[in-house]
């Protein structure tokens, strides 16, 4: 039985109702979604427990990060990047694309709101999601906000979480160890030698960055993976992939890329780097492995500036031991082991979501739950994908919004009283 105290809690909680959907993250995600409602007429409110917008982009990536696609296939709904923007803008470009973007749509984010918890109502059929402030509000109970509405978009996104693996002996490491989100430039690194555990894109570009700042990078290869060049013959490589899916098969067209990759790149399997038996495309599809799209890395391998060391066995003070008994000395670590969905942790009574946090049924059906619940970022196909997401959401949202009588003035048993509206 719940205290006195937390029943005093519970009704001094501040109550805010909000008259259409309440979209969780305001990454490109949300801010598709939003900008997508309007065009709809369907207005919204956006959670965010963040600062500012697409705070992945802003805070936490590497200063000479560009887009890997080209931005034809990375633009938002119905507003395309600048025409003199390059083919693969840089991250302050595609920063200000956003921040255009969301002016441009009038998009207002609520800041400094973390969501604690999200769960549906079935006693007033509605979504009742709380918040605390966060950043400059963290322990302010005065920020502490409990939204209600008819639909929840979940926009968190696949990368809302960094993944820091455990391994033997880091914590008695003694070097510096950080995690890729965290890393701006190898400027801090000049002259050290750094093991870089991850061979995603990340690692491999976090690799060329350190070798540009004279840096000794060797990076941990425990997995097979595919390398691709990021263009052929001047032409996109994602570009040529989705032009030849129109007209075949995904089988022929992964063995068509593995091939320009072998008269291109060589045969890679000598430095280390194994590709899987399953096609890029395939692996991408099932398991959400995104291949690595060479921008200069592979050169750095080739010529030794980058060494590939396999999996890690243990750590002591100055040392790594790898699983071929090799043992390498180390000045620090950089931890390029991706980001995880959040969404198990703070959404409730509800099994749309695996335990990974990503939608229990495959794309491209993985967009809309049941009881206004929705989820926009979530394909493992990048913004294009979630762009996909977003216009279907709000195309289904603003036909219920037209044919139902606005949420503000439908009965609402809720178990107390909303003292504001949105």
């Amino acid at each position: 039985m719940a205290s006195m105290t937390d029943r005093l809690d519970f009704f001094s909680r501040r109550c805010a109702w909000v008259n259409g959907p309440i979209i969780v993250g305001a990454g490109p995600s949300g801010l598709a979604v939003a900008a997508c409602l309007k065009e709809h007429g369907v207005p919204s409110v956006i959670l965010e427990r963040a600062d500012c917008i697409a705070s992945l982009w802003q805070k936490r990536t590497y200063d000479r990060l560009k887009l890997h696609l080209p931005k034809q296939f990375c633009q938002l709904p119905k507003f395309p990047f600048p025409e003199d923007y390059p083919e693969y803008p840089t991250k302050k470009q595609f920063v200000d694309y956003l921040e255009s973007y969301a002016k441009h749509f009038e998009i207002s984010p609520r800041f400094n709101q973390s969501v604690q918890s999200a769960r549906y109502d079935e006693t007033c059929g509605l979504w009742r999601v709380r918040t605390v402030g966060a950043g400059a509000e963290a322990g302010n109970r005065s920020h502490e906000v409990e939204y209600i509405g008819r639909w929840i978009v979940v926009a968190t996104g696949e990368n809302a979480e960094k993944v820091v693996p455990d391994l033997e002996g880091l914590g008695g490491f003694g070097g510096d160890v950080i995690h890729a989100c965290d890393y701006k430039s190898g400027e801090a690194y000049r002259g050290k030698r750094v093991l870089v555990i991850g061979c995603g894109n990340s690692g491999m570009e976090l690799c060329l960055d350190l070798c540009d700042h004279d840096a000794f990078p060797a990076i941990v290869v425990r997995d097979s993976v595919h390398v691709l060049p990021r263009e052929v013959l001047g032409k996109s490589t994602f570009e040529l992939a989705v032009l030849l899916m129109k007209w075949l098969p995904l089988w022929l067209v992964d063995k068509i890329l593995l091939l320009l990759a072998w008269l291109m790149l060589g045969n890679v399997e000598k430095y280390g780097l194994r590709r899987p038996s399953t096609g890029p495309l395939e692996l991408k599809n099932t398991q959400g492995r995104t291949p690595v799209l060479d921008s200069g890395a592979l050169a750095k391998i080739r010529s030794g500036d980058i060494k590939v060391v396999p999996g890690i066995k243990r750590f002591s003070p100055g040392r790594v031991e790898l699983v071929d008994g090799q043992a390498l000395d180390i000045d620090s670590v950089i931890l390029a082991t991706g980001y995880r969905s959040n969404v198990p942790q703070w959404l409730q009574g509800c099994d749309f979501f695996s335990k990974d946090g990503f939608p229990k049924t495959p794309f491209p059906d993985g967009w809309k739950g049941q009881s206004g619940l929705y989820a926009v970022g979530f394909t493992r196909r990048g913004l294009a994908g979630a762009s996909s997401d977003a216009a279907r959401t709000a195309k289904d949202i603003g036909r219920m919004w037209k044919e139902e009588t606005k949420p503000a003035k439908r009965p609402v048993a809720c178990h107390r009283r909303c003292i504001s509206q949105i």
